[in-house]
């Protein structure tokens, strides 16, 4: 996948919103589902909270638009319950299919052979989205704030809310936050990763941390690799850091998992 005529997020939503775009189901239907799904969903949020100390959110991820293939033949039960047993408070699963080859499954799979709750990882583009989320038995939705409009933002997080889960709204600038803000969120995650480039911007989480405010559970993202990294996140306010590649290419997931506590 190229950033050709602009960036990668633009190529991913465009893709997704034309997906939605054929989505002829009644949302009404769907939100019936959802309510109707059981069990309810785990607290996301509140097992970050709980931990005593900086929480690892460990995520399943088989490929990015900018690295490529990370690791084939990823086995997603194998690897959450790898996580789990390395004292992970939180799972983050890809289920975006083109770019980043998971799978509705790989979550399935993942978040149900453990005990601790998941984030389905994708582009949110549609109120429908969020609905499969938890008939997935989804725990946690990943709102984009440069993917959505204000509106689409406020009633994405209003939707995910309702239906008893936690809405991680990830930002990358301070208009962002003060976005995020304004809808509400109380679980706000800072991407470090330049939309337009698809590089780490390692002081980007330090520059916007200040911005969120006590009572908001604060997750720092992308091209944290070393419990230095996640030394540094904690001393500047974070409550959780969210890593994917490097735990993804261990051959020892469950040592990489507790390599990144400080």
């Amino acid at each position: 996948m190229t950033a050709v005529g602009g960036t990668y997020l633009d190529e991913i939503l465009a893709h997704h919103r034309r997906l939605v775009a054929k989505d002829t189901r009644s949302l009404d239907d769907l939100i019936v589902e959802a309510r109707a799904e059981v069990p309810p969903p785990r607290g996301f949020r509140a097992a970050i909270e709980s931990d005593d100390g900086i929480s690892i959110i460990a995520e399943i991820k088989r490929r990015s638009p900018s690295a490529g293939t990370l690791r084939a033949g990823i086995v997603a039960p194998s690897l959450a319950q790898a996580y789990e047993a390395g004292g992970a408070t939180c799972l983050s699963v890809l289920t975006d299919e083109r770019f980043f080859s998971g799978s509705e499954d790989d979550f399935d799979s993942a978040r149900n052979i453990v005990g601790i709750p998941a984030l389905r990882k994708d582009f949110t583009v549609d109120a429908r989205d969020v609905c499969d989320t938890r008939i997935m038995d989804g725990d946690a939705v990943l709102l984009i704030a440069a993917a959505l409009s204000d509106d689409e933002l406020a009633d994405f997080h209003a939707l995910t809310l309702d239906l008893g889960m936690d809405a991680l709204v990830e930002v990358h600038d301070e208009a962002e936050v003060e976005r995020a803000l304004a809808v509400g969120a109380t679980l706000i995650g800072v991407n470090q990763r330049d939309l337009v480039t698809f590089e780490v911007d390692g002081d980007r989480a330090e520059r916007l941390v200040g911005q969120i405010p006590d009572g908001v559970v604060s997750v720092a993202e992308s091209g944290i690799r070393t419990a230095d990294d996640t030394r540094r996140l904690r001393d500047a306010g974070y409550d959780a850091v969210l890593v994917g590649e490097v735990l993804v290419t261990s051959d020892d997931p469950l040592s990489a998992v507790m390599s990144l506590k400080p």
